[in-house]
């Protein structure tokens, strides 16, 4: 009796793994595709109109006038003796970017910059998505262009990718060879630039990736590679999680995980004296210790904004939204802390170092004329507000083959040791030599290189097929 209720134990035990393993483990593999409705009111019963169609940037002589009006009424704050950029964007220095802004960018002829590539609209689960989307000037023969979906983050936008567009759709004539040849895709994410604004709450990055992947695949691109860095880098995260078998690879330039656990602790109080034993490189150590330094005090001097636009955007966002000088003193910050933390010891916080003012204008022109300021700030709430580590999409392992662009000067390093946690397929990792968390904006070439390398090797290898053996 007794020999029968101990097989029919291990029989239960058997039946719920099994169980487990192919009815529950199975769910935590891929993220369900998020079918919402974020136009006004409510959701018609009619089809949606999935027609695309062409866009052009424009802007009337009233919106310049008007702008011009605003910058001859800026009221600037003395800025403390010889603070430099610590205390953020420094009012002096600022006058200057200010006073080019009135009296030298020709706003004009970067409208025709941001024109020279086609763009497009399509209403997607209710709301206006924007992306450009360029095609090779040329294929080798017999060869196809491969799709790329490029995603931007905050404060930046779809003109990030201007410089690095051409060294993908036509690399051979930039010295990159023509194996490898892109058609690319840049959308705005909803609330940024020329994408409409969601009318309702609870718009994330996996409601992004839902829409980015209803984007490709009306564009007709049933498989597809996938790049992103900030907000790119988990929108493009949570499109692999969600599709899988569509995207054949996924590249990214910034890579974060929120679930840590013992040994990521150990490996923090540690690591910097036994490396080996947690999977550091000397690079790791280096662009990581010491941790209270590099890693705790960074992050808290540096996500003060992250915390005001997960908590109350909309409240700093109404000067922002209303005053073009405070909107680019808000943003400019970031393309000098975040392009290289010693920039903040810089009387013009280095911003001229790896950017023009042309561009940075242009990036902040594009907030200021479709006023997508406090859209753009309410993503950090409806992506932070029920907690870091709580969602389903931080569980959810990543198994599309992944490369990693890792620049020295992010402000926050993620080693592979510690990546690979949550994307367990990296087929490439590398420590690049220069640049910082606006990779594609400040080094088009090497991010390009990166990223041609990574799918070379994806193809080759075909390793998107191999992801379920």
């Amino acid at each position: 009796m007794s020999r029968g209720i101990m097989l029919l134990e291990v029989f239960l035990v058997l039946a719920t793994l099994l169980i487990y393993f192919f009815f529950f483990k199975k769910k935590e593999e891929t993220l369900p595709f998020k079918d919402g409705w974020w136009g006004r009111g409510q959701k018609p019963v009619t089809k949606e109109d999935s027609s695309i169609r062409p866009f052009k940037v424009e802007t009337t002589e009233e919106e310049l006038s008007d702008l011009f009006r605003r910058l001859d009424q800026a009221r600037f704050t003395e800025p403390l003796e010889n603070s430099c950029f610590h205390y953020g964007t420094n009012s002096e220095h600022l006058r200057k970017v200010v006073s080019y802004w009135k009296n030298q960018f020709n706003w004009k002829k970067q409208v025709e910059v941001l024109n020279k590539y086609p763009q497009f609209k399509t209403k997607i689960q209710g709301i206006d998505i924007h992306f450009v989307h360029v095609k090779p000037p040329r294929l080798p023969e017999g060869q196809a262009a491969k799709p790329l979906l490029m995603v931007h983050g905050w404060p930046g936008s779809f003109y990030e990718f201007y410089k690095i567009i051409p060294l993908l759709t036509d690399p051979a004539s930039h010295g990159l060879g023509d194996e490898h040849v892109f058609e690319v895709i840049c959308p705005s994410i909803p609330g940024y630039g020329f994408s409409e604004a969601p009318h309702k709450k609870d718009f994330n990055s996996v409601s992004a990736a839902s829409v980015f992947y209803e984007l490709m695949l009306r564009l007709g691109f049933n498989e597809f590679y996938t790049q992103g860095g900030d907000w790119g880098w988990l929108i493009c995260t949570n499109l692999a999680q969600i599709a899988p078998n569509h995207v054949k690879g996924l590249h990214l330039n910034m890579v974060s995980v929120s679930r840590l656990g013992l040994t990521h602790l150990l490996s923090v109080l540690l690591g910097r004296y036994f490396p080996g034993l947690f999977g550091f490189q000397d690079e790791d150590v280096r662009r990581m210790f010491p941790f209270l330094k590099k890693g705790l005090y960074r992050i808290l001097s540096e996500s003060g904004y992250a915390h005001i636009q997960a908590t109350k955007p909309d409240t700093v966002g109404c000067g922002l939204n209303d005053s073009p000088v405070g909107l680019a003193a808000y943003i400019l910050e970031k393309f000098s802390s975040w392009t290289d933390i010693e920039f903040q010891n810089l009387e013009d916080g280095g911003l001229e170092r790896k950017f023009s003012l042309d561009d940075l204008l242009t990036n902040v022109m594009i907030y200021w004329v479709s006023g997508c300021i406090v859209s753009s700030m309410r993503f950090y709430k409806e992506n932070l507000q029920k907690g870091i580590g709580t969602q389903k999409h931080e569980k959810v392992t990543v198994q599309v083959p992944t490369g990693i662009a890792s620049f020295p000067n992010e402000i926050l390093h993620t080693p592979q040791a510690w990546a690979k946690k949550q994307y367990t397929n990296i087929i490439s990792f590398h420590f690049m030599p220069r640049g910082g968390h606006f990779a594609a904006f400040e080094e088009p070439e090497l991010l390009a290189k990166d990223i041609l390398q990574f799918v070379d090797k994806v193809e080759k290898e075909q390793l998107w097929k191999k992801k379920g053996e």
